[in-house]
């Protein structure tokens, strides 16, 4: 039974920052996309970044430069350090693996709340 388990959420002032993480267990035979979402109240759910299996990463618009997305393949985990918070960073954030043990399959953290206010 694979489990994806997020951690470092919390509340912070605009301008500070704060570090996500999100480790994967289970018997896991190689992990190829590692991404974090988030959803705002009231809005769909949107990809913020994302990183394969050789380290290409992809960001959304609002958060490049501010959020850098890494993972540690030894530990199945990932990270996203988010600088400069927002405000409109608020949301539920969520990590997103696609990963093979019988067969290939996506999987979903709980999710982890962020809270950007002064």
């Amino acid at each position: 039974q694979v489990q994806l388990v997020e951690s470092g959420g919390g509340l912070v002032q605009p301008g500070e920052s704060l570090r996500l993480s999100c480790a994967a267990s289970g018997s896991i035979f190689n992990i190829y996309v590692m991404a974090w979402y988030r959803q705002a109240p009231g809005k769909q759910r949107e990809l913020v970044a994302s990183i394969t299996n050789i380290g290409t990463t992809n960001y959304v618009d609002s958060v490049k430069g501010r959020f850098t997305i890494s993972r540690d393949n030894a530990k199945n985990t990932m990270y996203l350090e988010m600088n400069s918070l927002q405000p409109e960073d608020t949301a539920v954030y969520y990590c997103n693996m696609r990963l093979f043990t019988v067969n290939w399959t996506t999987y979903w953290g709980q999710g982890t709340q962020v809270t950007v206010s002064s």
